[in-house]
């Protein structure tokens, strides 16, 4: 039997007030260029840190999430911390959803009232769903991280677990980013009970195959060239897949450079993000990460990938499987992706990003609800 005590949030005053001490006595580097092209600006950081010092109001926040019901429990000897929000609805389909990289569970806020109220939202009641929104281990409150070893099929297994011990024997999953490598190992892991996983992103690339890539569609062809502008910037996923214990020292003493380290994904290597991402919600994400001071353990999981493949191997995932994909993303290919996945369901979307959940929620909510409302009848 699964263990569950209930949690609520509670940062001390201590802890705010040394946050905006740090950031207003924060010491900043010169900047070489006033472009993008060595990494995030320093005008950029400067206005997210001043709005974090001076307009951002973390007990409003903290009193939004807590009107959440969270809870705690442990798995494999590993802190966890989840969302487990109820649908009103008889019959509700359950549904563990997993955030990224550098998001949290807050990714997930807006999807929850038309998956759990469909009816207060326009939508067909006779499909709801009991959410569980865990936080990833090592990340926020699931922590501290108890062992070496959590990658993302380890974490896949504690999900199935925790869905398991909450009384679940029939789940979906949803998954992007790093939850979207959890996503696809739990489709490995094929658990009874699991009906099906939808993802974000799948992470197949070409073989070298002769005439593979003139097969693509533009659609796919665009987004491989997203995929190049990844490649010739991603510094952060190639240290954080080598030294993570090292760049920890940086991110959990330094609430600025925790900032810019995270803005590299939610704003883009270019920019593209700017005049869409939420900066209070993205300040929300960094302050669970500050006041946990989980920046390090949480870039643990691209090193524990890296040493076992997990995620990105070409191990057969026989579940059903669904993807969205957004255009502002690295856009996954299907013809790639059916090599050793089951894919029943794709969705080619007409705007939106890496972190969809965020910046179309709309088109999300719709897909998740398509995808699982063929698997579930009956």
């Amino acid at each position: 039997m699964l263990a569950v005590k209930p949690f609520k949030i509670d940062v001390s005053d201590a802890a705010i007030a040394d946050l905006k001490d740090r950031l207003n006595a924060a010491r900043w580097p010169q900047a070489i260029t006033q472009d993008w092209s060595r990494g995030q600006p320093i005008k950029l950081i400067r206005e997210l840190a001043d709005q974090w010092a001076d307009a951002y109001d973390w007990r409003k926040q903290e009193s939004e999430l807590n009107r959440y019901p969270h809870f705690m429990t442990e798995i494999d000897g590993q802190p966890i911390h989840f969302m487990h929000i109820k649908s009103p609805m008889p019959n509700a389909f359950p549904l563990i959803l997993s955030h990224g990289w550098p998001g949290s569970f807050v990714e997930f806020l807006d999807l929850i009232g038309p998956l759990t109220d469909p009816r207060a939202h326009g939508l067909d009641a006779s499909l709801a769903f009991d959410l569980v929104i865990p936080s990833l281990p090592g990340f926020g409150f699931s922590s501290p991280m108890s062992s070496p070893g959590w990658d993302s099929a380890r974490t896949a297994k504690a999900w199935d677990t925790l869905m398991k011990g909450l009384g679940y024997d029939r789940y979906g999953s949803h998954g992007g980013d790093a939850g979207a490598l959890v996503g696809r190992e739990l489709g490995i892991l094929a658990s009874q009970g699991l009906v099906g996983t939808h993802l974000l992103q799948i992470f197949a690339f070409p073989t070298g195959q002769p005439g593979e890539m003139e097969k693509l569609s533009p659609f796919e062809r665009e987004g491989m060239a997203n995929l190049a502008t990844f490649e010739k910037y991603g510094g952060y996923q190639v240290i954080q897949s080598k030294r993570p214990g090292t760049l920890a020292f940086a991110l959990v003493d330094s609430p600025v450079g925790q900032l810019a380290w995270n803005a590299e994904l939610w704003f883009g290597f270019e920019g593209a993000g700017v005049g869409h991402v939420d900066r209070e919600r993205y300040l929300t994400h960094n302050s669970i990460y500050w006041f946990t001071a989980t920046s390090g353990s949480a870039a643990n999981v691209y090193y524990e990938d890296a040493q076992t493949g997990a995620g990105y191997r070409e191990v057969n995932n026989p579940t059903p499987t669904g993807v969205a994909v957004f255009p502002q993303d690295f856009r996954s290919v299907r013809s790639f992706a059916e090599r050793s996945n089951n894919i029943v369901h794709w969705t080619e979307m007409p705007r939106g990003g890496h972190f969809a959940a965020s910046d179309a929620p709309d088109l999300l909510v719709e897909d998740i609800r398509k995808f699982f409302g063929k698997l579930i009848v009956g």
